[in-house]
């Protein structure tokens, strides 16, 4: 399960639903038990949708014969690991266990957080497909780990919406949506030829990688802005400390992905290039982020 889901990348999910409710308990609103149900729901749903994603790129027949997808990891499909009916298995129950986390959210919040749920399981089920086939897939993620986690976070746990948490979400939010941009760079020329049209792929390579650089930059720009308007506590600047990350992600965004696997590159990476540094990046600056919200909450 956890080589299917792609756990490691789990933790983006954790640091949105982290921010969410040290957002909360700023404003002395915090459910503990509510929040755990926010961080189970969200990401079982992350890993339902891991699952699910292998499972239509195989019967689509996008990750045959040794594309981007089986170099970096096994795809438990491909490399015979499970059979359809078992993957579907997973699925399902992990889809559940999102499910019930949710349930009792929704009870408590009511019918705005029954619409932010039903829109999880539509981006849950047709991110794959077609939204990642037409160029919608990079901003089904901000909107996934910004609003929708973080603002759709917030409401379940304190029975409030609050459009200051759903806009400070954007500074983190960026983050993964750096990471995708990044995988869809690193694959772009498979995907073309599948003729999967994610953004990368409508805008061309240059484009795609000035892209994540104008947005690494503005996640920094708008935890200060967000601080001034006091959307954020004053200690979320910690994150500016994530800044020691900057000279590697812009030596390896100004110039196109190498042909071959770079010496001194560690196992386990290639082909993995822009979104390896991207996530890099990310970690980085969410994990210094949810520690400032953190002391934000002990001292204010």
């Amino acid at each position: 399960w956890l080589v299917s889901t792609r756990a490691a990348v789990l933790v983006m999910t954790f640091i949105s639903a982290a921010v969410a409710g040290l957002l909360a308990a700023r404003d002395g609103s915090f459910d503990f038990g509510r929040w755990l149900l926010l961080v189970i729901g969200l990401v079982f749903a992350h890993a339902t949708n891991n699952l699910l994603n292998d499972y239509t790129d195989f019967k689509r027949g996008v990750d045959k014969d040794n594309y981007f997808r089986t170099q970096y990891g096994p795809q438990p499909l491909e490399a015979g690991l499970m059979s359809q009916r078992e993957l579907l298995t997973y699925a399902a129950v992990t889809g559940l266990v999102a499910v019930a986390a949710g349930l009792p959210l929704v009870i408590y919040a009511g019918w705005p957080a029954l619409l932010l749920m039903l829109a999880g399981v539509v981006f849950v089920l047709f991110y794959t497909w077609p939204l990642k086939y037409i160029g919608l897939g990079e901003i089904s993620v901000l909107l996934i780990w910004g609003p929708l986690m973080v603002g759709g976070g917030y409401l379940v746990i304190t029975g409030q919406w609050s459009w200051n948490a759903a806009l400070a979400s954007l500074a983190y939010a960026l983050g993964p949506t750096t990471v995708i941009f990044g995988k869809h760079i690193d694959k772009l020329s498979q995907d073309q030829e599948k003729e999967i049209h994610t953004l990368p792929v409508l805008i061309g390579e240059r484009a795609a990688r000035v892209a994540v650089l104008a947005m690494v930059a503005l996640q920094y720009i708008l935890v200060v802005s967000f601080v001034l308007l006091q959307f954020l506590p004053s200690y979320s600047l910690l994150s500016l400390f994530a800044l020691y990350t900057l000279p590697r992600v812009w030596r390896t965004f100004r110039k196109p992905k190498p042909a071959e696997k770079p010496l001194g590159l560690r196992e386990g990476i290639w082909p993995l290039w822009f979104s390896a540094v991207a996530f890099y990046q990310n970690r980085s600056f969410g994990l210094l982020l949810i520690t400032g919200l953190l002391l934000g909450v002990i001292f204010r």
